[in-house]
């Protein structure tokens, strides 16, 4: 039970969740203690070796199918990691990324060569991915992507920067939004392959220091005639990469609204706690009816967010899942969740500011789940669309 006090779903009421549940909470514990994890924020970027660990403890491709080198488990397996990284505290740890929304590009739209080429090593912690969608010119329309992709010699040569890129620094398994048609419009955008060490022309620019996720090695990167053969065209023709965007796009979103009900459950239990220790004019903070309301107005919509993304997980989980509905649980919820986590910063007063407090940097990581993986005003556009 946590500080909204809802009962668990019922999809997640699974003996074997529970027991996978405390798994991964020891692994958190055990490798991502406070203290490392500090040590990454400082870093700028978490060490590679919580990668191979991670893959060792079986929690890299957690819904990958056995056949392929996967754990065999489902969306579930993934919802308890995503769970686990927020209330552990576990930042900078790209394991979201990669297990919810790189690989299932993989499993969904790869060859079954490519498949059995390339799961097995992003099951074991060999691979680290990022996507690279996001360039300097082209945010949230992704029809306006620059990148090109050329045939050449059997292969694509790749040209083009992009931005944002979280995973930046580490990432050796990166897939590419590039055009290979630029008169075909959204029908010559197609998902290619670099594996970063196996390939001449590629670079890592700065990476970005960023207002919050201090230890997210969010970078730029560079591709300078990068070329790759023609193998690493993902699902092996050309054209299908704007499809198979808008096919996992709804699933990422609602991953975001996943990260957002989790937050505000940490925010409200952080606040809980400290305007019960916390006294003033003679009393705890948390006895004034004013605080009382807040926290209370701060539940009451933490658990109307919760109830939602759990119908929306339901229903991705039986395949029913739309653009439409993913596109109002990402808005409503990192919206709320921004709404919440302030007013119990504000709650937290003088110390709500300080960098040493949770609240302050669930404050800073907060704002950027308005904007990326398509910013609410571009959700707005989506739901508009479907009156």
């Amino acid at each position: 039970m946590t500080a909204l006090q809802v009962a668990i779903p019922d999809y997640m009421q699974d003996p074997e969740l529970e027991m996978f549940a405390d798994s991964v909470a020891r692994f958190f514990q055990r490798e991502a203690p406070p203290a490392r994890v500090e040590q990454w924020r400082e870093a700028g970027q978490v060490e590679r070796d919580i990668w191979t660990k991670a893959g060792e403890a079986g929690l890299m491709g957690v819904s990958v199918p056995a056949e392929y080198g996967g754990a065999g488990g489902d969306f579930r397996h993934d919802i308890v990691i995503f769970q686990q990284l927020v209330r552990n505290d576990v930042d900078g740890f790209g394991l979201q990324l990669h297990n919810g929304i790189v690989v299932p590009y993989i499993v969904a739209h790869g060859t079954e060569e490519q498949k059995h080429r390339w799961l097995p090593r992003l099951c074991s912690g060999e691979r680290i991915t990022a996507i690279a969608m996001s360039e300097p010119g082209a945010g949230s329309d992704l029809a306006a992507i620059r990148t090109t992709a050329v045939r050449d010699n059997g292969g694509y040569r790749i040209n083009g920067s992009k931005t944002f890129i979280s995973n930046g620094q580490l990432a050796d398994f990166v897939v590419v939004v590039a055009r290979t048609d630029p008169a075909l419009g959204n029908k010559g955008i197609s998902l290619l392959v670099v594996e970063t060490d196996e390939v001449e022309g590629f670079r890592r620019g700065k990476k970005l220091d960023k207002i919050g996720h201090d230890a997210q090695d969010t970078s730029e990167l560079y591709f300078d005639d990068v070329w790759v053969p023609a193998e690493n065209l993902l699902g092996g023709e050309e054209g299908r990469g704007f499809p198979q965007l808008m096919k996992e796009l709804p699933k990422e979103r609602l991953m975001m609204a996943i990260n957002g009900v989790e937050t505000m459950d940490m925010a409200i239990a952080a606040t809980v706690e400290y305007t019960r220790s916390r006294k003033a004019f003679g009393q705890p903070i948390y006895d004034f009816q004013n605080t009382q309301f807040k926290l209370a107005e701060c539940r009451a919509k933490a658990v109307v967010a919760r109830r939602f993304v759990e119908d929306c997980v339901r229903r991705l989980l039986d395949g029913t899942l739309d653009g439409t509905t993913s596109a109002i649980a990402k808005m409503w919820v990192t919206d709320t969740e921004c709404r919440i986590v302030d007013e119990c910063l504000q709650l937290h007063g003088g110390y709500g500011y300080v960098n040493e407090y949770p609240i302050a940097r669930m404050y800073r990581n907060s704002r950027v789940q308005r904007i990326y993986g398509g910013s609410n005003e571009i959700m707005k556009v989506i739901i508009a669309r479907s009156l």
